[in-house]
């Protein structure tokens, strides 16, 4: 990364420094397939008072969610004190997410992760996909036609299996058929992952926003890869507001409060 242009360099450092912690991988379990990422998102619903109200999730592509058993992949970095597995067997997994079928996203309540950690004696030390740096209408609006340099955070396949971090550099447009697509390869087990704007501003400035999830190929000209943007992800979660907890057994942890 370090030949990058300055902005493009100066956004791939942002996209790091607020959210090197919020992706994780996750594949098919002892079988080869599908690979994809995940990430996670705090849901800002609402204030009471000086309190922020958070609903936090997992996010990521509906289509790769579709297995019973999934192996998702720790990083020491992302729990205090470090996980001592480096792996997560999830079974009933399918079961565990709530489709946003008008998107094309998956979505899971994040209670069963912390209650998992809970359970391995430490705590989740993730960065999260805030309400400030999800995209709003008026970000996703200046998307057009004439591409525009995006990033993926997400987690490749490399040839001994390992999922190390990357970000793929490529660009955003807006179809004819008015979808956002992603121009560009995709590594895979990039599906599902989140896509990155940096937003110019007046003088020497620049916005950073995470655009949406990119979903799997599909056969458009431009763009193999449609990208779900968080202005619809937002309207959808507001219709279609998961109830499934992440883990049966446990009484789910439905919201958390954040002091201002």
């Amino acid at each position: 990364m370090s030949d990058l242009p300055g902005l493009e360099q100066a956004t791939v450092d942002a996209i790091l420094a607020h959210a090197a912690r919020a992706t994780l991988p996750f594949q098919r379990a002892h079988r080869p397939g599908p690979y994809a990422t995940a990430f996670w998102f705090n849901d800002l619903v609402g204030h009471d008072g000086d309190t922020e109200l958070v609903r936090q999730y997992l996010v990521t592509a509906a289509e790769p969610t579709r297995m019973d058993l999934a192996e998702v992949t720790l990083r020491p970095q992302l729990g205090d004190p470090a996980p001592t597995a480096g792996k997560l067997l999830m079974t009933d997994f399918a079961d565990g997410w709530t489709h946003l079928d008008d998107v094309g996203v998956a979505v899971q309540p994040a209670a069963g992760l912390h209650a998992y950690a809970r359970r391995k004696g430490w705590t989740w030390t993730t960065d999260e996909i805030t309400d400030g740096i999800a995209a709003r209408a008026q970000d996703i609006a200046r998307i057009g036609g004439d591409p525009m340099r995006a990033y993926v955070l997400g987690h490749d396949v490399g040839e001994g299996g390992e999922r190390s971090q990357m970000v793929a550099v490529g660009a955003l447009a807006r179809a004819t058929d008015e979808s956002v697509r992603w121009g560009g390869e995709l590594p895979e087990g990039c599906v599902g992952a989140p896509v990155f704007l940096g937003l110019p501003q007046e003088g020497d400035g620049f916005k950073l926003v995470c655009a949406g999830v990119t979903l799997p190929p599909d056969d458009h000209g431009f763009g193999r890869h449609r990208v779900a943007t968080f202005d619809q992800i937002r309207d959808s979660l507001r219709t279609t507001a998961p109830t499934t907890p992440s883990a049966p057994a446990e009484r789910p942890r439905r919201w958390w409060r954040r002091r201002g």
